[in-house]
């Protein structure tokens, strides 16, 4: 405006006609900082002032904090308004302006891809979730661990399609507690496998830590909800009485074999969950350490139930309860064997990266996100907040490539002003946590964490020592870190307890705690990526074509991938990840055939080259 001579009162008459209401006192507003143009209208003038001032089209709206924040039309009639504004950043600008067909077609893309995923794992999980059930223990730890992180991988994303799912007692909606006497047997059995010294005359094989022992409540939860559950509702459980639900039922093998049929009829075969349910139940039966056979009580609490177990089941259990362990072991040892011999993998672990994976470079493809926020940045001087967010989204990506932690660790990171005094390796083994410091002997930014906050403590990657490591002045990231640090953190925490962690939510009004637990941050990048991650035809923003959204775990993938098609070497990827080759193998790494002889071509065409 100061080029072309405008005031805002020019500008307004030159670009705004007679019959529309945009005041001139909105151009001004805009000239401020103080609104930013969201509507239809406001968009349409705002192309007038780029052909106006001979700019480029799009020129003001790449500037714009939150792009297409508004969004309408007949289609969007029956969606909620929180609904409309998580859709509206993926919507092109002209979606209002657009052919009622043409709206549809872009609103199907966009949830279908977008929004939900579209896997057949999500859409049977979408399905699944609407009918639930389960037993809430409360006062006692539970949700998806990450323990469960090699065998259900990517947690939230990833997790059985009934682990957050919870009913009322005619199983149609709401959550249900335990009955007393269940709720006291799930203690006794969470304090037999946690406390550091065992009870005087029992004996117990390996400790559960916090995640394991959260996995486990949840897992039991899911089947005591099951068996409860009406046979006539949408669960189709076996509507056992809640009084009568106790741990004593898991000795008899009519029970486990009621549940893993009933979800082999949910999903419609076998998985590797129901081998781990069972590989519990021998556990709690396995001769002197099996937590159910040393407590022989329980059975007292035994009561009938119909079609599975008779009173007479019951009267021989409770006459030789180590008997009826024996029995039970033995016929869940068999089961195991059968059902692995069977079992089919629901969800493939790789296909939302997919086109990542595939990249001759999987980190420089995954890469090109993080340049993408950077690209769509909002200008901090008029935008803290977004700006903050774009950052905090920036370096959550960054730290997952160059770490290759779990979610648990990279969440948990502590945080170290520059300048102040860093925690001692003891402090933050006592808590379990790892820290980001800035490091004067080797002029860098350092991450430290002891070995016993990993989930993998014991392994041989470790041996007992803490892990290190000092990330690279590339691309910028000290710049980012410190602008972080110094301005950003502080804009999101906006006033609220300093939970101390280098990554923290944005505090609203609605919540006052700016820690992440396990649901949100997975939250946070899965939004990092469908806003980033996923090109969109119609918006033209998002950097891999091809892209689904996920969850953190899966950036451990793109790490491991990455080394083995670069090196061939289990070993070397496994260091990327702290973790075992043969892990790698089983888990992360997908390295086909062909990459395998891509890799050996290199080399053997060296000796032609060089001829």
């Amino acid at each position: 405006m100061r080029r072309h001579g405008d005031s805002y009162w020019h500008l307004h008459r030159a670009v705004v006609r007679d019959d529309e209401k945009l005041d001139h006192s909105t151009i001004r507003h805009w000239m401020q900082g103080s609104k930013a143009p969201r509507s239809v209208a406001s968009m349409e003038v705002l192309s007038r002032i780029e052909r106006r001032y001979r700019l480029p089209a799009g020129y003001f709206k790449a500037k714009l904090p939150h792009q297409t924040r508004s969004a309408s039309g007949h289609v969007l009639d029956d969606i909620g308004p929180a609904e409309r504004r998580r859709l509206a950043w993926h919507l092109p600008d002209d979606f209002n302006t657009r052919p009622r067909q043409e709206q549809e077609e872009i609103l199907e893309w966009v949830q279908r891809v977008i929004i939900r995923g579209s896997t057949d794992y999500r859409r049977f999980q979408a399905a699944a979730m609407k009918q639930r059930y389960a037993i809430r223990f409360p006062g006692i730890t539970y949700g998806q661990s990450d323990a469960a992180d090699d065998h259900h991988r990517n947690k939230y994303e990833e997790q059985d399609e009934d682990s957050t799912s919870f009913t009322d007692p005619d199983l149609r909606s709401g959550v249900i507690d335990a009955p007393p006497v269940l709720a006291m047997e799930m203690a006794e059995l969470i304090r037999f496998k946690t406390a550091t010294l065992t009870a005087f005359g029992l004996q117990r094989n390996g400790v559960w830590g916090e995640e394991t022992a959260s996995q486990k409540v949840e897992h039991l939860g899911l089947m005591f909800g099951a068996l409860a559950a009406h046979p006539r509702g949408p669960v189709r459980g076996y509507g056992v009485p809640l009084q009568h639900l106790t741990f004593g039922l898991l000795v008899f093998p009519s029970i486990w074999d009621w549940y893993v049929q009933w979800r082999e009829k949910r999903r419609g075969f076998y998985t590797a969950w129901e081998v781990d349910m069972l590989r519990i139940s021998l556990a709690l039966t396995r001769r002197e350490t099996g937590w159910l056979r040393q407590n022989p009580r329980i059975g007292s609490r035994l009561r009938p139930i119909e079609g599975l177990v008779a009173q007479a089941d019951i009267d021989r259990a409770c006459a030789d309860w180590d008997d009826a362990c024996d029995v039970y072991f033995k016929h869940a040892s068999s089961r195991v064997k059968e059902i692995q011999r069977v079992a089919r993998v629901h969800r493939d672990p790789f296909e939302p990266i997919m086109p990542v994976l595939e990249a001759e470079s999987p980190v420089g493809e995954y890469r090109k996100i993080t340049e993408e926020i950077l690209r769509l940045m909002p200008d901090e001087r008029r935008y803290r907040r977004p700006a903050a967010e774009a950052i905090r989204s920036f370096l959550i990506l960054r730290f997952g490539l160059h770490l290759g932690l779990r979610q648990k660790n990279l969440r948990q990171l502590m945080v170290c002003e520059r300048g102040n005094l860093p925690r001692s390796e003891r402090q933050l083994a006592d808590m379990k946590r790892g820290e980001i410091r800035w490091s004067e002997r080797d002029k860098g930014w350092e991450v430290l964490i002891p070995s016993v906050a990993f989930k993998n403590a014991n392994s041989s990657y470790f041996g007992s020592k803490p892990f290190r490591l000092i990330l690279p002045d590339l691309g910028g990231l000290y710049d980012h870190i410190e602008a972080y640090i110094d301005r950003h953190r502080r804009v999101l925490l906006g006033g609220a307890e300093d939970p101390g962690t280098f990554f923290v939510k944005t505090v609203k009004t609605t919540s006052k705690d700016a820690s992440y637990d396990q649901n949100t941050f997975y939250e946070a990048w899965r939004l990092t990526i469908q806003r980033y991650g996923i090109y969109n035809p119609y918006t033209k923003r998002g950097a891999i074509p091809g892209l689904l959204p996920h969850g953190p775990h899966n950036v451990r993938d793109v790490l491991a991938t990455h080394i083995l098609k670069r090196t061939g070497s289990y070993e070397q990827a496994s260091y990327a990840i702290q973790d075992t080759p043969d892990m790698v193998a089983h888990h992360y790494g997908r390295f086909l055939p062909q990459d395998k002889a891509a890799l050996a071509a290199r080399i053997l065409n060296q000796v032609w080259e060089a001829a």
